[in-house]
């Protein structure tokens, strides 16, 4: 569960394709950048219908879309897949409009092949698998694409699934809407990233709520929130990456084994509460490309953990807080391998503000907690 935090070269190289980070004082450091992390087209959140094409979906008829252009999905069937394969040059745009589709054991939505896939979210819609997927390891998500996936609108989506609720093989984005999802094993999950700047949800998975994991680019795997409303229930994580992960901004609850997980974590705005049976925040060694840190910026994190051999902000490199407000209930409120600094905000722990980031490995029981800060 832990890992090191690479230079500051390494760093920025291996994530300049991707995006820039924006350098600063540490006050204002921010290694993820908002505007390059979304396209004009990803917040639209209303759709140009004109030329659009109305699919109207029927029992057992799978619906098979090749090429670029507008399409709008409606009406009510069983057992039947929406399929995208067009060129690699090809842009689809879906848009549900009152859509719904009950499955037992195949995907719902399925992108093979396209440049990049937008979902729209125009009426309330539902999308349900309910049985073991037929394809094990293949296509087991009620909406799975090998390609770049965008979901936004101004109506709902709710998924329910006997594995994954939304898979994405590369970037997935979402910019808007509202998002019930209830699934077996994790909820929203992507290789490459997952991107959220808006949009409500309510996630309940029987793993982890957001997960990004390459599995084999140790640079990617990161997830960047910049806004939303989130409320998670997971039995494992409640939100795990593998690289890196930056909150921005946003409301977020969890509850979870494990509230956040990632190799570096990056807390610039927002308002997070965390209550966690595990850890609430672990920066572990997920990735071989750069060594742990926990940072604080701004915003405000509350995190209540469980009873045990718990940490409310674990990291196995550094600890650093610079503003915004971290207050943490619990008997073991850090634990650290490398150093930590605290140079501005407020931390308060059981109550107490501290002066300075306290080391559970260090300190001496005392009456707070069973820990104190260090004389």
């Amino acid at each position: 569960m832990r890992r090191t935090f690479s230079q500051a070269g390494i760093f920025l190289v291996s994530f300049l394709l991707a995006f820039s980070p924006l350098a600063g004082s540490a006050s204002s450091i921010s290694y993820l950048n908002e505007s390059q992390m979304f396209t004009e087209r990803d917040w639209l959140q209303v759709v140009d219908l004109s030329g659009a094409e109305t699919i109207t979906v029927a029992d057992g008829t799978d619906v098979r879309i090749t090429s670029s252009g507008t399409y709008v999905l409606t009406g009510s069937a069983r057992e039947m897949t929406v399929c995208v394969e067009a060129g690699k040059e090809d842009k689809i745009q879906l848009v549900f409009d009152s859509l719904t589709i009950a499955n037992t054991d195949a995907a719902c939505i399925y992108v093979q092949s396209a440049d990049k896939v937008f979902i729209n979210l125009a009426g309330d819609s539902a999308l349900s698998v309910t049985g073991e997927f037929r394809k094990a390891g293949k296509a087991d998500a009620v909406i799975y694409s090998e390609q770049d996936l965008v979901l936004n609108g101004i109506a709902s989506l709710a998924v329910a699934s006997s594995k994954s609720g939304i898979f994405c093989k590369d970037d997935l984005k979402i910019t808007g809407g509202s998002y019930t999802i209830q699934a077996a094993e994790t909820c929203i999950e992507a290789n490459d990233s997952i991107r959220i700047s808006g949009g409500d949800f309510m996630l309940t998975a029987g793993t982890d709520g957001l997960h990004a994991d390459h599995g084999t680019d140790d640079t990617l795997g990161f997830i960047y929130i910049s806004g939303g409303t989130f409320i998670i229930e997971a039995e494992d994580d409640g939100i795990h990456a593998l690289s890196v992960l930056q909150n921005d901004g946003g409301t977020i609850h969890i509850r979870a084994w494990e509230g956040i997980e990632a190799t570096v974590i990056l807390i610039t705005g927002g308002a997070l509460e965390i209550s966690a049976s595990d850890d609430g925040i672990n920066a572990g060694r997920k990735s071989s490309a750069y060594t742990p840190s926990v940072t604080f910026t701004g915003g405000s994190v509350t995190i209540i953990m469980g009873q045990g051999d718990t940490d409310g902000v674990d990291s196995n490199g550094d600890i650093i807080m610079s503003g915004g407000t971290v207050k943490v209930i619990g008997s073991h409120p850090f634990d650290y391998d490398g150093t930590a600094r605290l140079s501005g905000g407020t931390l308060i722990v059981n109550g107490e503000q501290m002066s300075e980031i306290p080391d559970q490995l260090t300190n001496t029981p005392d009456g707070w907690g069973g820990w104190r800060q260090q004389p």
